[in-house]
């Protein structure tokens, strides 16, 4: 919960650092707290980049691994925002920020509900193609690894995946890789 949140509902800020000092709540992060005894899943770094760039949607590696399609362990929250949009200050989780412009920003975006939060994160289609998108950032490995696993999928959809490409002007990067694996 974030202090302005608490403060809607009728908390008083006393009453919300009086908590924290008995350690009833956590303070997680400046102005965001937690219970003391509530178990944290460990999506939860998410949910607190949520909490803090609203406007933002969680991005690449950090998708890969929601979706479960990656060996990777994130060691920042990546997120995407607007493209004319201010870089958020964050400084604990530790963030990556991308600027996604137009569609390749608005498409392909699910909420889920993490720690009574919703977040917003990229489909797995959407986040392949954004990893081949910023593969310099990413590795083309993670890109390709990424793939094949969605690729494993009952409910994996090469098309799909042609299609975000087209909107990401990635047609021509992805295609021979899409090939191979489904040849």
């Amino acid at each position: 919960m974030r202090t302005t949140e608490a403060l809607d509902i009728g908390i008083h800020r006393r009453t919300l650092y009086g908590l924290r000092d008995e350690g009833i709540l956590v303070a997680v992060s400046r102005g965001v707290y937690q219970l003391a005894e509530m178990e944290v899943p460990p999506e939860i770094n998410l949910a607190e980049v949520a909490t803090r760039v609203p406007n933002g949607v969680i991005c690449l590696v950090s998708a890969l691994a929601f979706h479960e399609l990656t060996t990777q362990i994130p060691h920042y929250v990546w997120v995407a925002v607007d493209r004319k949009a201010r870089k958020p200050t964050v400084k604990f989780p530790a963030v990556r920020v991308f600027h996604f412009s137009g569609k390749a920003f608005t498409i392909g975006i699910e909420s889920h509900r993490i720690v009574h939060q919703t977040v917003r994160i990229y489909n797995a289609p959407k986040t392949i193609i954004d990893c081949f998108r910023w593969r310099k950032a990413v590795g083309l490995d993670v890109a390709i690894e990424a793939t094949r696993e969605y690729l494993k999928r009952s409910d994996s959809s090469p098309a799909k995946l042609m299609e975000y490409a087209k909107v990401c002007g990635m047609e021509k990067r992805v295609i021979p890789y899409l090939e191979a694996m489904t040849a």
